[in-house]
Formats: C-alpha cells, structure tokens, sequence
C-alpha cells in the first residue's frame, strides 16, 4: 500500500522511543496521530517531527493514558476524524519508585504500561480491521518476572522494579493472546524488545541503575529505525505473534508462552477496564 494512504497512531510520543518511532513514520509518508498528555509537549513534538521529515501530515489527540476514560475518549475521537488505521504502536510507559494510584484507582504502572495497551487496543479494532493489512506494535521488554494474581495491584506487597518488570511481561502475554484471537482478520500483532534506550522513563530508578541504563543507552532514533520498519516495510506483512529486536525475532521469555497465564490476564483485563 502507498504510505502516503496510510495512517499510524502512537502512543507515548513526546519523547523517547515514541517520539523517534513517530518520526520514523513520518518519514516513510504516513499520516501520524501523536498522542500526548500535555497540549504544549504535544505541539512541540508536532513541530519537531513536520520540520524534520518533511510530512505536514502530523496530528494531535491529547489523553492522559492513565485514565480509562481518557482513553476511551481518545478512541471515540480518533473513530471520528478516521475510518481506518493502518499501524497502532503502543509506546507510553512510566516508571515510578513508589506506589501511586490512577483516578481509577488501580497502581498507575500497571494501569499504563499494560491496561493502556489492552485497552486503546481492544477499543480500536474497528477501524484496525478496516485497514486489511494493520499492524499493532507492543513495546515492550524480555522481562521474566511472573504476575502475581492475587495481588496485580501491589496492595499486600509493592517493590518498583519487579511491579515494572510485571507490566512489560504483561504486554508480552497481552501480545500473543491477542495475536491468536485475530487470526483470519488481517490485523498482525506483534511485540518489540528496543534494547537499552535514554528516555526519560529511568528518572526514578535507582541512582546506580540509572547511570548504568545511561552509560549503555543507544539514542532513540537507533532504536526506533527497525521498529518504523517492522511497522511498515513490506516483508513483515502478516508476521504475528512473534517477539523482536533490531527487525529480527527473538525467543520470548518461556513463561510468556503459558496460553493458560495470556487467557487469565486477558480476563482480569477485561473485568479491570469493563471491557
């Protein structure tokens, strides 16, 4: 399909991996719809992304992704304005040191990293489907830590890392479920490991580990160059379920692949967000 027909939406896209991937598309000739929390960030990616590639064909959805009617309000407005989408990448992330609740009440790096992936995703099939060829992107992380089901919100006990460790093997169960439930309609599902990257996502990690991520981060632009491709290059198309890195697939952690742990995520999603 010609680019300049297609449009992308990308969440977390202010900065970091986002921003670079948005950039990416943009590049290629797609329409691209930024989402972003702050009007003025928003903007100003905006005019980064239009002066360095060229494509005035940039837009702006403003949702704050913690929120589930955010979120909500950020599908219904994207289903007004476009009949179809063509590339979704799930980008936003937060990492916080301690426990924090989201409007909704749930712990926010779970109600972001993972059920705002499940979520947008779930609530934009429609216009995913009328693409023919989409493709939803998951960014996300070998991570090996296993869900605590009795307590996926860190009320009993709460440690940062492994609950961010948590969110992004839930993205990874949330990529190969959803994967096999769209099989036959055209839409590829498909997680991505970008490596080390310097973003603003480490500002509250432990001071050694943020030097460490710093001291070993590629540049986003790196790291977003095989993703833009696995978003839009031809030899990709209807690949899914798959998990990779730098455009090649790579093994996924072993308890990522439990049918039995995706279908039970799926259905503590679901009761979480009233899907």
């Amino acid at each position: 399909m010609d680019p300049s027909q297609q449009i992308a939406l990308v969440s977390g896209a202010t900065s970091g991996i986002g921003q670079a991937v948005a950039l990416g598309l943009a590049k290629v000739g797609l329409t691209v719809v930024l989402v972003a929390r702050d009007p003025g960030r928003g903007e100003a990616a905006i005019s980064a992304i239009k002066s360095a590639s060229g494509n005035d064909r940039i837009d702006l959805i403003l949702a704050d992704l913690s929120s589930q009617a955010a979120i909500r309000s950020l599908a219904e407005t994207y289903k007004a304005s476009f009949s179809r989408l063509d590339v979704l990448v799930n980008s936003a992330a937060v990492y916080l040191r301690s426990r924090e609740l989201t409007t909704d009440g749930l712990e926010t790096m779970f109600a972001v990293n993972h059920l705002g992936y499940f979520l947008l995703t779930n609530l934009l099939l429609e216009p995913l489907q009328a693409s023919g060829e989409a493709r939803v992107i998951n960014i996300t992380a070998p991570s090996t830590v296993q869900l605590d089901f009795a307590d996926l919100q860190g009320e009993r006990h709460f440690n940062a890392l492994n609950a961010f460790g948590a969110t992004k093997m839930a993205n990874l169960l949330f990529t190969f479920e959803l994967a096999r439930r769209l099989e036959g309609t055209g839409i590829a599902v498909n997680a991505v490991h970008p490596g080390i990257v310097k973003t603003n996502l480490t500002r509250q990690m432990p001071a050694l580990m943020r030097w460490g991520t710093n001291l070993m981060a590629a540049a986003p632009e790196r790291a977003a160059e095989p993703i833009a491709r696995l978003a839009t290059a031809p030899e990709f198309a209807g690949q899914s379920g798959r998990f990779y890195r730098n455009a090649a697939e790579i093994k996924p952690p072993a308890y990522s692949l439990d049918q039995s742990v995706q279908h039970r995520l799926w259905e503590a999603s679901e009761k979480l967000t009233k899907l």
